[in-house]
């Protein structure tokens, strides 16, 4: 192994990752598609079942990706076979998004057998050709995890879409487990990825690679949903405030949590502990960037129409989420979480009952101004009161 900031050198390295490769970042283009067909799916079945449908199939293709990414970092991603199994994921994937729309109905079985596949396949085959002994032992917990959770999976398929749903969810809280536990398995233990030195470069960059295309899908969405409408003052307006408050809660990412993370990482006593908890902070921002783009198609097509219960929550519910996320992002580089946080997530939610009566591009306006507040506040506490890097301390090595 080498130093901190480093990716485990393994038979055939030229060099540990410190930038994403381009065979990654070409891995990100199909997450474009994913979560455009995500977007589109969540639009056209707005209740609660289809924001729970919609959160199940994002979880599991944001477990793909992220394991994948980990997976880079740990090996160097520009060896071959490393090139071909993210090449073979990335095909998975494409498969994976061109499904999702009737993941739950008439593509199921092509959803759950492609993702337990590539999640099986991948990890046998750096079983048999990747690494040292220790890190195949680590392929092989992961393995024997995504063995377990492909039982639910595959059952699911011949169940009806209540109990998929049940079956898929459990799939999902198996997998997301075996993460949060170190993978424990039975004669072998954990597998103590938390102790092990990482490539911070290259995973943050993978972070804010993945962030970027959602904020660059919300806006991709955005300009569809707007052209056929000919520049009508109202949806004019409508994508005016979508596109501002995609540029605020990006100015609320990049300062200065998004910015610092990678130093915090280099400088955490448990490195991958705080690059673990960046990850499902990134995991909390997409969805809430997600969700806040199908609020900007709400807006743009029914501009002043009647309002909904779910039109509302879903236009406030989407910066709620990334205010989440955004929050979780703080403690992993400062240990704590600015006030500006809870205040906006508080804000949010007392809106929504008193404007469930607005047009919906009202209520995105409110949701866009309390988004500035938190943006233009971000920016007054840093140059009053800088704050000094602090990630926490996590937990432990597992042995």
């Amino acid at each position: 192994m080498v130093t901190r900031g480093m990716a485990a050198e393994l038979p055939g390295s030229r060099q540990p990752p410190q930038r994403a490769g381009f065979v990654e970042l070409l891995f990100d283009v199909v997450l474009v598609f994913a979560l455009t067909r995500l977007s589109d799916r969540l639009f056209t079945e707005l209740n609660w079942r289809g924001f729970y449908s919609a959160l199940v199939l994002t979880l599991a293709v944001w477990w793909l990706w992220y394991r994948m990414a980990w997976t880079a970092n740990r090996y160097d991603p520009t060896r071959p076979m490393i090139q071909v199994m993210v090449l073979v994921t990335m095909f998975a994937a494409l498969l994976l998004a061109a499904a999702l729309p009737e993941a739950f109905q008439d593509r199921a079985a092509v959803f759950a057998t492609v993702y337990v596949a590539v999640e099986v396949l991948r990890h046998l085959w750096l079983v048999l050709f990747a690494g040292d002994g220790y890190a195949r032992l680590v392929s092989v917990r992961i393995l024997f995890w995504a063995g377990v959770s492909a039982v639910p999976w595959i059952v699911g398929i011949f169940t009806d879409q209540d109990t998929r749903m049940v079956l898929w969810s459990v799939a999902i809280l198996i997998d997301y487990a075996g993460g949060l536990l170190d993978f424990p398995t039975p004669g072998l233990g954990r597998a103590g990825l938390r102790g092990q030195p990482i490539a911070e470069e290259h995973l943050t960059d993978r972070y804010r690679q993945v962030l970027i295309i959602a904020f660059g899908e919300t806006i991709l969405t955005s300009g569809i949903q707007f052209s056929p409408y000919g520049f009508e003052r109202e949806r004019t307006a409508a994508l005016l405030v979508a596109f501002v408050t995609t540029v605020l809660l990006w100015q609320i990412y990049y300062y200065r949590a998004g910015e610092m993370l990678p130093a915090a990482i280099a400088s955490a006593r448990s490195p991958a502990y705080v690059g673990d908890l960046g990850a499902y902070a990134h995991l909390v921002m997409v969805v809430g960037v997600a969700v806040t783009g199908v609020g900007d198609k709400l807006i743009i097509a029914h501009p002043f129409d009647g309002n909904q219960v779910a039109w509302t929550v879903t236009i406030l519910g989407g910066p709620a989420l990334f205010l989440v996320g955004r929050a979780t992002l703080d403690y992993a580089a400062f240990s704590r979480v600015s006030w500006s946080r809870p205040i906006g997530i508080a804000v949010l939610a007392i809106l929504a009952p008193a404007t469930v009566a607005l047009p919906p591009l009202l209520v995105a306006v409110a949701a866009a101004l309390v988004v500035a507040g938190i943006a233009v506040s971000n920016a007054i506490s840093w140059r009053l009161f800088p704050r000094r890097m602090t990630p926490p301390p996590g937990l432990p090595p597992a042995g």
